[in-house]
């Protein structure tokens, strides 16, 4: 598999241009989103695919085997 399956605090922050502590909470309300789905959460990652399909809509950020990564269904 190709491509990151989750993004660091430090990767969101960068994608985004925001700091690391808005990073951190962006990540956390993402993961209890995915939690109340029943996924499983990795504290400070979030799920690649997840990221880019709440804040752009799709994998428009995704690159070469990131479509299927972090959460299917």
């Amino acid at each position: 598999m190709k491509g990151k399956m989750f993004l660091s605090a430090e990767e969101v922050a960068g994608k985004l241009g925001v700091s690391m502590a808005y990073a951190y909470k962006l990540i956390r309300t993402l993961n209890g989103d995915l939690q109340k789905r029943g996924f499983i959460t990795i504290s400070g990652r979030v799920s690649t695919q997840y990221f880019f399909e709440k804040l752009y809509g799709s994998n428009a950020g995704g690159g070469k085997g990131e479509k299927n990564a972090g959460i299917q269904g």
